[in-house]
């Protein structure tokens, strides 16, 4: 049965050491991340494969739902739970059936609410936008604004992915507005203690939706 995109959402960084890599990814699934990305854009096929199975190997030991970044067949090769797809990664009706219905496919929708009503209708399992921040991976990305995900949460009926510059500061505005997943690389990979981190952001959402349920006393 497949878990719903929710909670900490790691992306892994572009690294070549895979057992520096894999230290990293097990200190934040240690802080409670639900799902993790694997995601290289600087690697070869072969290392893209390796460190894809070793991940997979990794995210079963935490039972973290796993993710491949952009390749459906790498996916399908190392059994993830499903593919992520950005604007230029191919059709969703191809991932489909490469991958079948029992797997998880994610659209990219930037800041376009007409991407993400396609994505729903084509059978996207989780829509993700972004950047809400300054992004050091992305800098050139696109900008989208909270508002987006309130009016996501009303239209749609699949897991909401934000991502882009997200702390665990600035993200509690984010997970308020509608988001059921931060997407994050910089503000856990790149900390002193990764996993420390990591449970910041996973003790966020049930923070921020404790403020939110608390009635308001006048």
């Amino acid at each position: 049965m497949r878990k719903p995109i929710r909670g900490l959402y790691a992306i892994t960084p572009d690294l070549a050491d895979t057992p520096l890599l894999l230290r990293k990814v097990r200190a934040v699934l240690q802080g409670g991340a639900q799902t993790l990305q694997y995601r290289n854009k600087s690697a070869d096929s072969t290392l893209r494969l390796q460190q894809a199975q070793a991940l997979r190997q990794l995210t079963r030991e935490f039972d973290a739902t796993f993710i491949v970044n952009d390749d459906a067949q790498l996916a399908a090769r190392v059994e993830a739970d499903g593919v992520h797809l950005g604007g230029d990664d191919g059709s969703l009706e191809a991932a489909r059936d490469m991958l079948g219905d029992a797997k998880i496919i994610g659209v990219s929708c930037y800041n376009r609410e007409s991407l993400a009503l396609a994505a729903v209708r084509a059978g996207a399992d989780y829509v993700a936008f972004g950047a809400f921040f300054p992004s050091g991976v992305k800098p050139q990305a696109v900008r989208a604004e909270p508002q987006l995900l309130a009016w996501a949460r009303g239209e749609l009926a699949v897991p909401l992915v934000a991502i882009g510059g997200i702390t665990a500061q600035n993200g509690a505005a984010l997970v308020a507005a509608g988001a059921d997943a931060l997407a994050v690389i910089s503000a856990v990979f790149d900390a002193e203690d990764i996993c420390t981190s990591a449970q910041e952001f996973s003790t966020l959402f049930s923070r921020v939706r404790h403020d939110i349920s608390k009635p308001n006393v006048i």
